[in-house]
């Protein structure tokens, strides 16, 4: 069970706080990751955040999108990971269109990326060999790590 992730929106979440509550302690029990999903979009609070039983928070594409062109997306983005990474939690950026959003993305420390950069959706006959195709960018991805962590 320890490979199955399911994200619940923030909005969500805010519907019936006691419920969402109940419902992911019970998911977590069972050794379910779980990731908050389309984070800034919604209403939620930094106190309810740090009382949800989650591993992961997904920043929101709106927020990395134009990344490159908004410097207030580059402050909220990065101070999202370092929030999340001071409360225990992975950060995955969503909307990742282009090599250079990436780059700073990962230099912030963003532990998992989604974007039509990475991979575009795949239909389950083409599993296969898309992730042959992302496994020969293993390293060109590495590299961008590595760049990064220096």
């Amino acid at each position: 069970m320890d490979r199955i992730t399911l994200e619940v929106t923030e909005s969500a979440l805010m519907e019936d706080p006691e419920e969402a509550m109940a419902t992911l302690n019970r998911l977590r029990a069972l050794g379910v990751t779980l990731s908050v999903d389309d984070f800034g979009t919604g209403y939620s609070s930094l106190s309810q955040l740090r009382k949800l039983p989650v591993q992961e928070l997904k920043i929101d594409k709106s927020f990395v999108l134009k990344l490159n062109a908004e410097p207030q997306d580059q402050l909220i983005v990065k101070s999202t990971i370092d929030m999340a990474h001071g409360l225990g939690l992975k950060v995955v950026a969503e909307g990742i269109e282009n090599l250079e959003t990436w780059k700073l993305l990962q230099s912030w420390g963003c532990n998992i990326g989604q974007g039509f950069y990475l991979s575009r959706p795949v239909a389950v006959a083409d599993l296969a060999q898309t992730a042959a195709a992302i496994a020969a960018r293993q390293q060109e991805l590495a590299d961008i790590t590595l760049e990064h962590s220096s």
